[in-house]
């Protein structure tokens, strides 16, 4: 693993992280034996707008019981789940974190969908996969941590069949200058990889890919970021994930985007 691989999977992995979330549910009042797909979406969808972007992705890539999913950087799972419970698929999740593949496979047992869900760590970059043996392709919040994307999107291309789908949500740099840091997915610039809109459909077009829909959520993700005000602190929500940084980290990622040095897209592509 290289050393900006390293550091990555050290910004997400911090221990202990289980166990928190399983306390979380508990206090919640959650049957942790019986989880539900709802009952875990305020911990396990860690991307912008959560399930919200998660449904909106979904029915954009509208998969069918016949279908087997990758999901890449899969984290604790939330979106392979939903998209097994709600449409009946197979996915596959894929994470650089081994903590996150170790929460999203008990989550996954709790909730009763190890049938067509599984996960297994490793890097988007070599992803453990035969060619083509995917119908489907699925990601989220991913790329930005991602600097080599020539290579990670000529793996997805590889491990589609000709003529899949692939679902993109993903952070791109926004006109409006360099990021405040820290931010969810990086402490630091030199573990952030963020591209311009137009490089990001480039590179995928030159991957191979053909781009059916294109769309900018940005506005969408402020609207709905407003309410929040200060974000408060339930018992149930991803700053059991991130930690302490939490609060920072949420009020840089909105004046990001009040800055437009953010923007937040959504994208189908088809593998030629």
């Amino acid at each position: 693993m290289s050393d900006i691989a390293a550091g990555v999977a050290r910004h997400y992995g911090r221990g202990g992280l289980l166990d928190r979330l399983l306390a979380a549910l508990t206090e919640a009042g959650k049957d942790i034996e019986r989880l539900t797909i709802d009952d875990t979406a305020p911990i396990d969808e860690f991307h912008s707008r959560r399930r919200r972007a998660t449904e909106e992705l979904a029915r954009l890539l509208a998969p069918t019981a016949a279908d087997h999913v990758i999901d890449i950087g899969s984290g604790l799972g939330g979106p392979s789940r939903y998209l097994a419970a709600t449409y009946g698929c197979r996915v596959s999740g894929i994470d650089l974190t081994e903590e996150f593949v170790t929460v999203a496979t008990d989550l996954t047992r709790r909730i009763g969908l190890t049938d067509r869900v599984d996960f297994r760590q490793g890097s988007a970059l070599e992803l453990p996969f035969t060619d083509a043996s995917f119908d489907l392709g699925w990601t989220q919040n991913v790329a930005m941590n991602i600097a080599d994307r020539p290579s990670w999107y000529g793996e997805m291309h590889r491990v589609l069949k000709p003529g899949a789908r692939l679902a993109i949500q993903d952070a791109v740099q926004g006109p409006g200058g360099p990021l405040h840091y820290p931010v969810m997915w990086a402490d630091r610039p030199e573990f952030s990889a963020l591209r311009t809109p137009e490089e990001t459909r480039s590179m995928l077009e030159a991957a191979g890919f053909t781009v059916r829909v294109w769309q900018d959520n940005t506005d969408a993700a402020m609207a709905e970021a407003a309410p929040a005000g200060g974000e408060g602190q339930p018992n149930l929500g991803i700053h059991l994930i991130v930690g302490e940084s939490f609060r920072e980290k949420m009020r840089n990622s909105r004046r990001n985007m009040d800055e437009n040095r953010l923007r937040l897209i959504n994208a189908l592509l088809i593998r030629d």
